[in-house]
């Protein structure tokens, strides 16, 4: 093998949306077009669920994670938890 298993490895973060912001996205959802404020807090909500994965798969001593995956669900109106997950794994390295 190239590689071993040390463990599944996730990370989270749970984002609320500012309430003006709020409204305004949903008017905008009439005109369409892209939610730029949602998109940008999604964006940032995911590098936040990346960032603590990738610090819990270091812990165990992982330099790679495979099999990364995002999912998101809503904990509350107005609030949303996106989850990070993958398998933690030690490469092994030719000298």
């Amino acid at each position: 093998n190239s590689h071993f298993s040390l463990g599944f490895v996730e990370g989270s973060t749970v984002r609320t949306v500012h309430l003006g912001k709020h409204l305004r996205g949903f008017f905008r959802r009439w005109i369409g077009g892209e939610l730029k404020y949602y998109s940008e807090l999604m964006e940032r909500a995911r590098k936040e669920a990346r960032r603590r994965m990738i610090k819990e798969a270091e812990k165990l001593g992982a330099n790679a994670i495979i099999g990364v995956k995002y999912i998101t669900t809503m904990v509350a109106a107005g609030a949303s938890e996106i989850i990070a997950y993958g398998i933690a794994v030690k490469l092994k390295r030719k000298i």
